[in-house]
């Protein structure tokens, strides 16, 4: 199929630049893995549990503003598309997608343009008896939650750090989880040095406070998760406090029974596709423009993929990039006073993440306490104490680390380990450019290779919720 605009993401910026590119006439293709578009932000259950989700309340107008406008759009929404290579052409780019859920199936889209909204991923940073059952991300229990309607376990400990926690922590005490404690790793003194960049935040903090005394949800502050215990799944974890230079404090340990853990330490932008298709990173992020233009012709980026900054950043760098490529498209330059407010939003978002992620580091000494035998890589089994080895061996960076070890050599491809390896070694991460963000069928590449591109499946109706 042809189209002049792929956006790639259905979150809170693939859906604003879809918006904002078709109003102005553009022909809008939006595709997505997921089977309606929302995103983890506005993730909504599986169709038949006859329920809207659990939508933060602050983001339920912004979201059935958002559902009913794309349902009266021209926009072509085409949901469980798995992106699996963005393909540069002469004269624009061709999107690779899996189909459904087995992804056995390919389709291709031509499009003049592409707007990458791919979103980003946890971090979690590894301890002993991290991978038994019942440890979760603590994304993954606001999934679990949000999508289906169901929860990690009856009695729940929230910890790590990162403003995640707090709706986390809330959402599941709402619904009837008794959440034994909420683990935060910072130290709150440091929040007064912030807290200038951080005022457009503190009423929607104030109302997670707020919720979590009506739940009478201990907080522990300045505390890390050391320990997971279980056999075959989690039945406690063991804090400790944490002194200023965020090493473990002796004798400060305590156990807390639990049957599961939402653990997860911040953020890091997706960028496989950006790094596939040269895009210039700045850190982790794409880095973009003041039209959200990457630095490769005809491609644009916005939200997450951009830097870690909330479902409000996203929507106003959504809204500026769709309204760019509408105008670069027809041959115009863009008149930046025409998104003037989406910009002092942007801002504010970026002033705020900033501020966010200065406060919300974790632990400095997080590695020295975890000892060789704890898994680091998962999907290889790659031991803490076969991550050092390999410094011995005489590896210097990441990258040999992996091939000595196997560590981000399974199916996640590192996104789960890597910071974990670039921390134990203290060697910065190594980019890693792949030519496919996931993994492909064999029968995919050959019939791409051996002949025309598959024909492209009939347009799947709209999923219920976005109809």
């Amino acid at each position: 199929m042809r189209t002049e605009l792929a956006v790639i993401g259905a979150g809170p910026a693939g859906l604003a630049a879809a918006l904002a590119a078709a109003r102005r006439g553009i022909r809008v293709t939006l595709v997505d893995a997921a089977p309606g578009p929302g995103e983890q932000y506005f993730r909504q259950p599986a169709p038949g549990l006859g329920t809207e989700g659990a939508v933060p309340r602050h983001g339920r107008r912004t979201w059935t503003r958002l559902r009913d406008a794309l349902a009266a759009s021209t926009a072509d929404v085409r949901p469980e598309h798995h992106v699996w290579c963005v393909e540069r052409e002469s004269g624009g780019t061709t999107v690779h997608a899996l189909l459904g859920p087995e992804q056995r199936e390919s389709v291709g889209i031509r499009a003049d343009a592409v707007l990458l909204a791919t979103g980003g991923y946890e971090t979690v940073l590894p301890f002993p008896g991290w991978t038994l059952p019942g440890v979760v991300t603590a994304g993954g229990a606001q999934a679990m939650l949000k999508g289906g309607l169901v929860t990690p376990g009856r009695t729940v400990v929230v910890a790590g750090t990162g403003p995640l926690l707090l709706p986390v922590a809330t959402s599941l005490a709402a619904a009837g989880v008794r959440v034994a404690a909420l683990v935060e790793s910072t130290d709150p003194a440091r929040l007064p040095r912030h807290a200038r960049a951080l005022a457009g935040k503190l009423p929607e903090a104030a109302g997670y406070a707020a919720r979590l005394l009506r739940h009478r949800v201990p907080v522990l502050s300045r505390h890390t998760v050391v320990r997971a215990h279980g056999e075959d799944r989690l039945t406690g974890v063991t804090v400790a406090a944490l002194d200023a230079r965020g090493r473990v404090q002796p004798g400060t340990e305590r156990l807390l029974p639990c049957d599961a853990l939402a653990v997860g330490h911040g953020m890091l932008p997706h960028t496989d596709l950006a790094d596939a298709l040269g895009c210039r990173l700045d850190g982790h992020a794409v880095a973009v423009d003041a039209e959200q233009r990457t630095d490769v012709p005809g491609v644009w980026a916005a939200g997450e993929a951009t830097g870690i900054g909330g479902a409000a950043l996203a929507l106003a760098e959504g809204h500026i990039a769709g309204r760019s490529v509408a105008a670069r498209l027809r041959g115009a330059t863009p008149d930046p006073r025409a998104w003037a407010p989406a910009a002092r939003a942007r801002a504010r978002g970026r002033t705020a993440a900033a501020a966010l992620q200065a406060l919300h580091t974790p632990p400095a000494h997080w590695s020295d306490g975890v000892p060789d035998d704890t898994v680091i890589c998962r999907c290889e089994e790659v031991t803490a104490g076969a991550v050092r080895e390999a410094l011995d061996l005489g590896a210097g960076d990441t990258r040999t680390v992996k091939l000595l070890t196997r560590a981000g050599m399974g199916w996640c491809q590192g996104r789960v380990c890597a910071p974990a390896v670039a921390a134990l070694t203290g060697c910065a991460p190594t980019p890693a450019r792949r030519p496919f963000a996931r993994p492909v069928p064999l029968g995919v590449l050959a019939a791409l290779h051996d002949g025309p591109a598959p024909h492209d499946p009939p347009h799947p109706p709209p999923s219920e919720g976005f109809s």
